[in-house]
């Protein structure tokens, strides 16, 4: 049975669009037809997703003129060029036409592929998200960042481009392997640790009803950090200002997807240990308390996250990495820190001394 339990809208003026938050979503045959002008579909998944969802998105989808269905290969290290080359491939090769949309279903990495290819064919096509992963329903698929990765850094090329709609079926989380769950949870307690410490605080109380997948608190969790981030998006599509504290950890956590590997930590689980990096640089800085440090790794360990650096990273290897991030402004690296739980600031005056001391073993 369809459910739909929350709508929210992020305000771009024409490029505004909704997100919708429920129960048995894929199922729902008008959600997507409103969003789909013409009478082509690119539907673009992965080889772990499309068994479980795709065939029924595309019963959803009705009589179609034409439907192409591409299966990529799952993992971070597919989110390439020569994969977004494989797409263009395949819908030049079929005839779609610039009335086409794109429909991405699976996690951040379909996401961001099947946004960028949209952002770049023809010049722009229709695109709508339905994210399948706790990360992507509360953060990759709202906010128009499309992307894929480059050898030297992550996220290097791509676009700002928004999508048509945002369908988040909840009922995909039963599927999730627990350790997609968990990196999902790190983006979740980020948007209480930047800008909203009542949620913070709740998160730390019904931790374990997330974990344990009850659908209250699941529908709960994500429309609160979906209106969080819709929120600073609306402030700052493009990311000049104030939508750079999304970024909380971010810097730290891409410099060990980077170094290690794209694919051997997940996302989620790179930027728990960035942000714990962060706040730790916040308390050096006496801005907050040590123990509230300890309190969020505490949370991070409830919520099976990684709470250390990786072993054979040293803080060399960090700098080196990060001085490749996008984030990296006239040579001066920008950092997300906490002058507070629930406030985030932008610092471009770290020093190379206090990295190397918060970095040492």
């Amino acid at each position: 049975m369809t459910l739909l339990m929350h709508t929210l809208h992020v305000e771009l003026g024409e490029r505004s669009y909704p997100v919708y938050i429920g129960r048995d979503l894929l199922s729902d045959s008008s959600l997507l037809a409103q969003h789909i002008a013409g009478s082509q579909v690119v539907i673009v998944s992965n080889e772990v997703v499309a068994p479980l969802y795709v065939d029924r998105v595309r019963a959803a989808l009705g009589e179609r003129a034409l439907v192409t269905e591409i299966v990529l290969p799952d993992g971070e290290q597919h989110k390439s060029l020569d994969t977004l080359a494989s797409i263009f491939d395949r819908v030049m090769a079929d005839r779609h036409s610039r009335n086409t949309t794109f429909i991405a279903v699976g996690g951040g990495v379909v996401g961001d592929i099947t946004g960028f290819a949209a952002a770049c064919y023809q010049r722009g096509v229709n695109f709508i998200q339905v994210p399948t992963t706790l990360l992507a329903q509360v953060d990759s698929s709202v906010g128009g960042k499309t992307a894929v990765n480059h050898p030297r850094g992550k996220n290097m090329i791509g676009a700002f481009y928004q999508p048509q709609a945002v369908l988040i079926d909840i009922n995909t989380l039963h599927t999730l392997p627990p350790r997609e769950f968990s990196a999902g949870l790190a983006e979740v307690v980020k948007y209480g640790l930047i800008s909203d410490e009542p949620f913070y605080r709740w998160l730390q109380e019904h931790m374990p009803r997330l974990l344990a997948r009850e659908e209250a608190a699941l529908a709960e969790a994500i429309e609160r950090s979906c209106a969080n981030k819709a929120q600073v998006v609306a402030a700052d599509e493009r990311e000049g200002g104030i939508r750079a504290i999304l970024n909380l950890g971010h810097t730290f956590g891409h410099a060990i997807e980077t170094g290690q590997g794209y694919g051997q930590w997940l996302h989620g689980e790179a930027v728990a240990t960035g942000m714990l990096l962060a706040l730790e640089l916040s308390a050096r800085r006496g801005w907050i308390a040590v123990s509230e440090v300890e309190d969020f790794r505490a949370l991070l360990r409830d919520m099976h996250l990684p709470v250390s650096v990786p072993e054979d990273m040293d803080a060399a290897m960090f700098l080196d990495l990060m001085a490749h991030d996008k984030k990296v402004i006239d040579g001066r690296l920008r950092l997300i820190l906490l002058e507070a739980i629930g406030a985030a600031c932008i610092v471009d005056d770290v020093t190379e001394a206090e990295l190397r001391t918060l970095l040492a073993p």
